[in-house]
């Protein structure tokens, strides 16, 4: 090491003695790094400037990039919320990579560990939860990070974006009701996940306030897929003398798996049966009959979840959770009509 290098690491370590941040922070600093807070960066580069230090631009600036963490690639909803953060991150001069996480709901190990070396401008996970260590690393190297339709009860440290899904049930079952229905079902998504949950006691609160029964009988469970509900949906409907005249599928591509288990049984929709589902995911509108769902602001959840991160680098937001809960739509189509036996 020559005399000019170490004098040049000293004067480094006495910044990062001076303003209390290790050197490794100093030094990213110095070098245009952006993952460092935006408070911290504004320290440092006064003590480096004050020791005549010129800091670098970032030389990675134009190639700063979203992280999105999916489950699967393989459903319309997920390219969905995908095309929602492409469009506004593109308004934001951001590029987006995507990772798949499969089943789990959250990323495993390895994948914390690849974040930590590229070290995004931010972290979108959808359909996700982080555990306390997760959340400490992800801190810790300074990379913000948004849970879009949280998988369970986000944490309090947690920013999270969802879309309203109590009431946005509840408008569905009130819609089915007014119909004349009353002898309702429901297949729901994995009851572990928070947006199911919310959607099934949607459900139930609005058949209580019309005074109906409601019948676990008529309760599914399911995952969010067409496949993963057929087997679920036959099962409601295959009995003609005690099966529901109205279904409430948890996702648009649910209710693709109900329209699959109705063609089957030689049941027509809405003539022998009314479905409403929940997403409105452009597939909804080309089914036949086009299907009257509950519309989630999908590419509204994305900007929202892009805005805090942005506004964290830029500094116009506080390091504190952000939470966000996005109203929801009917939008009343073909797949709904008045129960058969029902008063005109």
């Amino acid at each position: 090491m020559t005399r000019h290098q170490s004098q040049r690491r000293k004067q480094l370590s006495d910044i990062a003695e001076e303003t209390g941040f290790s050197l490794a922070t100093v030094s990213k600093v110095l070098n245009g790094r952006s993952d460092v807070a935006p408070q911290t960066r504004e320290i440092i580069s006064r003590a480096l400037e004050k020791n005549h230090y010129v800091r670098r631009n970032n030389p990675a600036a134009h190639s700063e990039y979203i992280e999105v963490v999916l489950q699967s690639f393989d459903t319309v909803w997920s390219l969905e919320v995908l095309r929602g953060v492409l469009k506004s991150a593109k308004k934001h001069g951001l590029s987006v990579i995507t990772t798949e996480s499969g089943s789990r709901t959250h990323p495993d190990d390895s994948w914390m560990d690849g974040v930590i070396r590229r070290s995004p401008y931010g972290v979108i996970l959808v359909f996700s939860k982080l555990s306390a260590v997760e959340h400490s690393r992800l801190n810790e190297h300074h990379i913000p990070y948004v849970i879009l339709d949280p998988a369970g009860n986000p944490s309090s440290q947690d920013s999270s974006i969802q879309a309203d899904d109590w009431n946005g049930a509840i408008e569905a079952t009130r819609h089915l009701i007014s119909l004349g229905h009353t002898q309702l079902g429901i297949i729901t998504g994995p009851r572990s996940m928070l947006c199911a949950r919310a959607r099934l006691d949607g459900f139930k609160a609005a058949l209580a306030e019309a005074g109906l029964e409601y019948y676990p009988r008529f309760t599914k469970e399911g995952d969010f897929t067409a496949d993963g509900v057929i087997d679920s949906a036959l099962d409601l409907l295959r009995d003609p003398q005690n099966r529901p005249t109205a279904i409430f599928g948890s996702s648009d591509l649910q209710c693709m798996g109900i329209y699959e288990a109705a063609r089957q049984l030689n049941i027509s929709i809405p003539y022998d049966l009314s479905v409403v589902g929940f997403d409105d995911i452009q597939t909804a509108r080309y089914l036949s009959p086009q299907l009257t769902t509950v519309r989630q602001p999908i590419e509204d959840m994305a900007q929202a979840a892009l805005d805090i991160i942005v506004n964290l680098h830029k500094g116009t937001q506080q390091h504190t959770s952000q939470r966000a809960i996005l109203p929801t739509r009917l939008i009343v189509r073909d797949s709904t009509a008045r129960v058969r036996n029902a008063d005109v």
